[in-house]
C-alpha cells in the first residue's frame, strides 16, 4: 500500500470518526459537520493534485458539477428518514431511504437526459 493511499484512508476515516464522536455530544453540531462537503472537498484536493496538469482544471470542474446533480436525489431521504424510522424501525428506514434514493437517481437521470444532460 502506498503512503498516499494510506493517508487517504486515515483522513477519510478520521473525518467520519470525528463527526460520529461529535454527534454523541451534540446532534446539531454533528449534523452541521456531516452536512458540510468534507468528502467532496477532500476528493477535490486529491483529484487536483493527482491529475495531469493538462486535465486538472477540467477534472475538478467536472467533479464539482456532478456532485451538484448527484446530491439532489439524496436530499429527500434526509427529510423522510425520521418518518421512515417511526414506521419501519432503523433498518427499515435505511432500506427505505436507499430505495427512495435509487428511485430518485433514476428519475433525475430520466429528466436530465431529456435536456441533453447525461448523468
Amino acid at each position: 500500500m502506498t503512503f498516499k493511499l494510506l493517508v487517504k484512508y486515515l483522513l477519510s476515516a478520521g473525518v467520519i470518526a470525528l463527526v460520529s464522536e461529535i454527534v454523541k455530544r451534540s446532534d446539531k453540531a454533528g449534523a452541521l459537520l456531516a452536512a458540510l462537503p468534507f468528502v467532496s472537498v477532500i476528493t477535490l484536493f486529491w483529484v487536483h493534485y493527482e491529475s495531469a496538469p493538462e486535465v486538472r482544471a477540467q477534472k475538478t470542474a467536472d467533479h464539482m458539477f456532478y456532485i451538484f446533480w448527484y446530491v439532489l436525489p439524496t436530499l429527500p431521504m434526509f427529510l423522510l428518514f425520521p418518518a421512515f424510522q417511526r414506521w419501519w424501525g432503523f433498518h427499515g428506514a435505511l432500506g427505505g431511504g436507499a430505495v427512495l434514493t435509487i428511485a430518485l437517481f433514476a428519475l433525475l437521470r430520466l429528466v436530465t437526459s431529456r435536456f441533453g444532460l447525461m448523468l
